[in-house]
């Protein structure tokens, strides 16, 4: 079964035994679970169900498999001529969740 969620301003379609990398739930840790209750679609086929915005009773169960830094990206600022350079970093703060369950 298919279900497309949304999560921290994202949409993302899954299935059971699907693994994404999302940003960081907050005051999380390795283990935890989760349960995901804006669903938007839910379903294949017949059973199809579209929500308005969200499909009524559904939600989704995770797992936490482990909390990491993304890859650093770096932020370079410059104005020509007027000797004006500034270098900074950052690292995404990041869940990589696995989908346990689809509810409809």
């Amino acid at each position: 079964m298919k279900a497309t969620i949304q999560t921290q301003g994202k949409q993302y379609t899954v299935q059971e035994g699907d693994v994404l990398i999302v940003n960081r739930y907050p005051q999380t840790e390795a283990g935890s679970k989760l349960e995901i209750n804006e669903v938007l679609t839910v379903g294949e086929g017949e059973a199809f169900k579209l929500g308005a915005p969200y499909v009524d009773g559904a939600k989704v169960s995770a797992t936490i498999l482990e909390n990491k830094r993304g890859r650093k990206i770096v932020v370079f600022k410059k104005k020509a001529k007027k000797g004006y350079e500034r270098r900074r970093g950052h690292r995404q703060e990041l869940s990589v969740i696995k989908i346990d369950s689809i509810e409809s």
